[in-house]
């Protein structure tokens, strides 16, 4: 077998499996339907902020262009900070794809409708919105990127989604750290795998404009709260300054569970299946 690195995604993958696209992203084809989640496909963010002290360089490369991506069925966007809603990727995407729906914040429907233009079909959604496409239920989660941030309407500024199908259920947490309210709607929904962050926080970072998520440990003991029995970190190994720690990551790869830890690699199968 050889150990290059993928550099395309499979039009038709044998089996329901999702592919990291590096930080929050990934490409899930579920109940033969493509979901696209979070695409930061371009190196928007070191050109924002080159000569800054967080220049926001790529620890990893981009492991696939927005060009070469298929078609989605269905963009999920959890919240606006760029990395997550990147508007060179999405603008692109936008231009080939027209038709393409992507759901957003509503809390961020201005921000997302200046960054995909005035034809790109946004379905704004709110915590307890469900969204329907092909045989896939998708449920609109809260989350708390440090803070559950609102706007005067109480609509939360950063989302999670959960993703069935069948006997399946994902939950994609975007950035988020634990708290009270999303323990009880996810041991609720009882998801077979979570996508959670693993990045942490500290004051440093904070000081700096820089928001943090959960470490690692809190997303297994999240996971071991709410009966989750597969966890896949995400939200690491892309920028240095806020990056999932040596020891996380050491932790992660060893770790016997429950759960079982699956540390992604860019493009590589994650199957869904539970068997």
């Amino acid at each position: 077998m050889s150990d290059a690195a993928p550099t395309r995604l499979p039009n038709a993958p044998n089996g329901d499996a999702a592919y990291w696209l590096g930080q929050a992203g990934f490409w899930i084809y579920l109940g033969g339907t493509r979901i696209l989640i979070d695409p930061y496909l371009s190196d928007s963010l070191a050109e924002k902020y080159v000569g800054t002290r967080f220049p926001h360089t790529r620890m990893m490369d981009i492991p696939i262009r927005p060009k070469d991506l298929p078609r989605p069925d269905i963009v999920l966007i959890t919240h606006a900070h760029t990395d997550h809603m990147d508007p060179v990727t999405l603008a692109e995407l936008s231009a080939r794809h027209p038709n393409l729906t992507y759901v957003v914040p509503a809390a961020e429907t201005p921000l997302a409708r200046e960054r995909l233009g005035d034809t790109a079909q946004l379905r704004s959604v709110v915590s307890g919105d469900s969204v329907n496409i092909g045989g896939v239920s998708i449920t609109v989660f809260p989350s708390a990127h440090e803070d559950r941030k609102r706007d005067v309407l109480e609509r939360d500024h950063y989302l999670g989604y959960g993703i069935t199908a069948g006997d399946t259920r994902l939950y994609h947490s975007g950035d988020t750290v634990p708290f009270a309210a999303l323990t009880h709607l996810l041991k609720d929904f009882a998801p077979d795998i979570a996508f959670l962050p693993i990045n942490g926080r500290d004051a440093q970072r904070a000081r700096n404009g820089v928001p943090g998520n959960m470490t690692l440990r809190e997303a297994i003991a999240l996971c071991v709260d709410c009966k989750i029995p597969r966890l896949i970190p995400h939200h690491f190994g892309l920028f240095d300054f806020n990056t999932a720690s040596a020891a996380d990551l050491e932790l992660a790869k060893n770790h016997s569970g429950p759960p079982a830890i699956e540390l992604p690699s860019p493009l590589a199968s994650i199957s869904l299946s539970s068997t």
